[in-house]
């Protein structure tokens, strides 16, 4: 297909000009598998801190929500 390439091409040129060089970003891809295994405690910890980070904030404005609404 040529979409590909003129889309690569339109965001080549696209790209903004630092002193003359273009700046072109590329993602490093690995795809090979991992080294070692995630285990199944690992897990649930990773997904215990994220569900904190994300839905503690949250938890801690909600349940302080009257305090927050007194004018004093």
């Amino acid at each position: 297909m040529t979409m590909p390439g003129f889309l690569r091409t339109a965001a080549s040129r696209a790209a903004p000009v630092l002193r003359g060089h273009t700046v072109t970003q590329r993602a490093n891809l690995y795809t090979r598998p991992a080294k070692e295994k995630v285990g199944p405690v690992e897990t649930v910890i990773g997904m215990g801190m994220f569900c904190l980070a994300i839905l503690g904030p949250s938890g801690w404005v909600l349940a302080h929500l009257e305090d927050y609404k007194k004018k004093e």
